[in-house]
């Protein structure tokens, strides 16, 4: 069916008015269009829209929605032939690498697929991927036109083995975010990604742009801006994870900050004017002793001589008493 194509296309073109945008999918695709308003309007960015007769709007949103979802098929088919004995986890982790907006945005751009997109000045500055939202939109417009077979051919043939190297994404790391909060739960370190600032652009379009750092157990690690608060997190997050790695110093500043947090130097002991401290109550304890032992000393050692008590003597002499009446009655 390509090469019917191929050939019945070609000899059609000099009689159509629209023959260099066949041709220019042609150097894109690997062969000609069938239907070439599903290819217009997967390059039509809804800042350009328009509306068809009966008012519905029209540009690469709902495109783009399908391609997604037909991308991460052939991908994850593609990633699973190549990849034998590989678990689960690995396949995943490669598929989401080949089909993320950076890896997209680049490969858009390297096909030239960045010319042919329509779109308005003020929404490509703020819009980092619209490129690669473009090339998902491509992918749903292969196919309606041609079927799942044809997308396979495409982005095996025309991506992979030309563009993309299997091997070296699966060992490449791109997202920076995950990677940094995963290495932070490992080694229990706390982080934080705070928004700085956020301003305009100085330019026609005045776009807002976000500035964000990534701080580790308080340490500002990484600085980043983007058009958007998901952009500026990983730019800074790309930042933080390569300093980590690399930088002993800051690492060692992460973890002493991290000690310091776990265990907290002892408050020091503050003793109030008002009480006394165990020290004093020792002391004042140990005075009461002495003077108790030394009180009891004094009464033991009384004279001999000194008169005994009134109560003494009325024994005695009642005693005396009582023995001369005994003596007496004898």
């Amino acid at each position: 069916m390509f090469l019917i194509d191929n050939i019945l296309i070609p000899i059609s073109l000099p009689f159509r008015k629209d023959r260099k945008a066949y041709c220019a999918f042609k150097r894109i695709l690997g062969f000609y269009p069938r239907h070439l308003h599903y290819y217009e309007q997967a390059l039509m960015h809804k800042s350009m829209q328009t509306r068809t007769v009966d008012g519905k709007r029209l540009n690469n949103e709902r495109m783009e929605f399908l391609g997604d979802a037909i991308l991460g098929a052939v991908v994850g088919d593609l990633v699973y032939r190549h990849f034998q004995g590989k678990r689960e986890g690995f396949l995943t982790n490669t598929r989401s690498k080949v089909v993320q907006r950076e890896t997209l945005n680049r490969v858009a751009v390297e096909i030239g697929l960045d010319k042919l997109i329509q779109y308005s000045i003020s929404s490509a500055s703020h819009n980092s991927y619209m490129c690669g939202n473009a090339f998902e939109a491509l992918i749903g417009a292969i196919y309606l036109d041609r079927g799942y077979t044809c997308c396979m051919k495409f982005i095996n043939e025309r991506i992979l083995h030309r563009l993309l190297d299997l091997d070296k994404v699966a060992n490449k790391e791109m997202n920076y975010k995950s990677k940094l909060i995963e290495w932070s739960q490992k080694k229990k370190v706390r982080f934080e990604f705070r928004l700085v600032s956020q301003h305009r652009e100085r330019s026609e379009s005045y776009s807002p742009v976000f500035d964000s750092q990534v701080l580790l157990e308080g340490i500002v690690c990484g600085e980043g801006s983007g058009y958007s608060k998901k952009e500026s997190h990983q730019a800074a997050a790309k930042v933080a994870y390569k300093r980590i790695r690399h930088d002993k110093q800051l690492a060692e500043q992460v973890f002493q900050a991290k000690e310091k947090r776990e265990n907290p130097p002892l408050p020091p002991v503050q003793v109030s004017a008002t009480e006394p401290s165990n020290v004093e109550l020792n002391e004042n304890r140990d005075t009461d002793a002495d003077a108790a032992y030394f009180s009891e000393a004094a009464i033991i050692s009384i004279p001999s001589q000194s008169p005994a008590p009134a109560c003494v003597e009325t024994f005695v002499e009642e005693e005396l008493y009582t023995r001369e009446d005994e003596v007496l009655q004898e």
